[in-house]
């Protein structure tokens, strides 16, 4: 049986080790579904709360805590995060250059690539976006 979209979102937050983070359109490009930031974040929001997935490890593409409303959901994402050991600047974001995760697949910059891309870059351009917007 294939999984659906949201089984898929659940699978790849799973991943998403303890002191890290991926953004709502972070999982959607990896998942093939560029476009389906928003559908993340109702899948992440429909999650039963015994279901073990670290939804607290998505976070904005500004590096922020996404909730309609502030309060309780807010604190209690931030909490998470700070006790795994991520760190928020004066303005509540979280620094993406240095927490986010971009899967086993990715070369951090510091590293030299050991092979090329298709297109003869050195850094599959999914990458150079996902390294630029943080």
């Amino acid at each position: 049986m294939d999984e659906t979209f949201y089984e898929r979102v659940y699978g790849y937050v799973t991943q998403v080790p303890a002191g890290r983070v991926v953004t709502y359109g972070q999982v959607a490009l990896e998942l093939g579904a560029p476009a389906a930031a928003r559908a993340v974040g109702y899948a992440l929001h429909n999650l039963p709360g015994t279901s073990g997935v670290p939804w607290w490890r998505v976070v904005n593409v500004r590096g922020g805590i996404s909730h309609g409303n502030r309060g309780p959901a807010v604190d209690f994402q931030r909490q998470r995060l700070e006790a795994e050991g991520v760190r928020f600047d004066l303005a509540g974001k979280i620094r993406l250059r240095e927490y986010r995760w971009v899967g086993s697949r990715w070369q951090p910059p510091h590293e030299p690539c050991t092979s090329l891309s298709p297109t003869g870059t050195r850094t599959p351009p999914r990458i150079r976006m996902m390294m630029q917007a943080g």
